[in-house]
Formats: structure tokens, C-alpha cells, sequence
């Protein structure tokens, strides 16, 4: 096997036809897009995004190019630069029937009825279900907030009553079928 991976690396072995099969396999998966109104990949988080001092209301988000074999989405929200050891999970929803292209502003709200029947909407990290907006401790660098859509290749997502967000995050990483994410930022000065 070792001279197998060898003669791989040899500068007599052809690697464009190797090369070539990793860059389309790229782009075929890059397909899958997310987007939403005011939401522009690396800029800022909007202020009805934000808990403290803003509307802390879920996103208008839309999907295109979903996988082949696509049977449900499944949507996060997820703080990698919280202080703590694990992030922080703002939103997490998934079992999001395989023919929804897009979520209503605010759909994160539990009292909002926006969501489709069979939809579940785990606890966010601050205990509550459904959405609950950035709110970075002050004077913290700006966080990052990934927002990600996965295309799951179930209709349901079967996890035990009130999972938490480690076993859900697990599950969708582990099974997706692809995933398109947008990364923002905020702090609070």
C-alpha cells in the first residue's frame, strides 16, 4: 500500500487526471447555495439577527441545487467563538420537508407558527427552543455566526425527545448528503 501511495506522489505518475477528478468533484458539490435578503457571506449580522439590542429573529434564508436524493433539510445557527469549549448553538431546526426552498423571517420563533407540520426546533444553547439571536459578550473580537442548510438524505431525523445540540450537530455532520453555509459576524463594542 505504501508503494502504492508512492508511486501516486511520483513526479512520473500523471496527476492532472487525478487533479482533474478532485476539482470537478468540487464544483459539482458546490452547487448547493444559501442566501437570504441582507445576509452577505463574511459581512456583518443584521440587527434583527441580534438578541441584545436587535430583533432577535430568525433569518429569511433560501436554498437552491440541493443534492440528488435530498428527502429533508435542516437548518443551524452556530457561534464557533463563544467562550466556551464547545461554541454555541443559536438555532438549530431540522425534519424541514425535502420540497422547502426557503424559511420566513422570524420562522425561528416557536409562537410564530411559521415552520411546516412535522418540523422540530431543538433547545438553543441559552435553553430556550427555537431561535435565540447573537449576543457576544462585550468588548469580545466579533464572533462569527455560521449559518448552514443540510440536505439530509432521510425525511426524518430520528433523535431522542430534547437531544441536545452536540447529538444533533453529530447527526447532521455525520449524514448529510451536502451543506451550504454563510459565515457573519457581530460584536458588541
Amino acid at each position: 500500500m505504501f508503494r502504492q501511495a508512492r508511486r501516486l506522489l511520483h513526479p512520473a505518475f500523471p496527476v492532472f487526471p487525478l487533479c482533474l477528478l478532485l476539482v470537478c468533484g468540487a464544483v459539482r458539490g458546490a452547487d448547493f447555495s444559501l442566501s437570504g435578503p441582507g445576509l452577505q457571506d463574511g459581512g456583518s449580522l443584521p440587527l434583527e439577527q441580534v438578541q441584545c439590542g436587535g430583533g432577535n429573529a430568525s433569518p429569511a434564508l433560501q436554498w437552491s441545487n440541493a443534492p440528488a436524493g435530498t428527502k429533508s433539510f435542516a437548518v443551524t445557527m452556530y457561534d464557533p467563538d463563544a467562550p466556551t469549549m464547545s461554541g454555541w448553538w443559536h438555532w438549530q431546526v431540522y425534519n424541514l420537508p425535502a420540497t422547502l426552498s426557503s424559511l420566513h423571517a422570524n420562522a425561528g420563533d416557536p409562537a410564530a407558527g411559521l415552520l411546516p407540520a412535522g418540523a422540530v426546533q431543538n433547545l438553543n444553547d441559552g435553553g430556550k427552543p427555537g431561535y435565540g439571536g447573537a449576543c457576544p459578550p462585550r468588548g469580545d473580537k466579533p464572533h462569527r455566526y455560521v449559518i448552514t442548510v443540510f440536505a439530509m438524505p432521510d425525511e426524518v431525523i430520528k433523535l431522542p425527545a430534547s437531544p441536545s445540540n452536540a447529538m444533533v450537530g453529530f447527526n447532521l455532520l455525520r449524514n448529510a448528503l451536502g451543506k451550504a453555509s454563510l459565515t457573519l459576524t457581530y460584536g458588541r463594542p
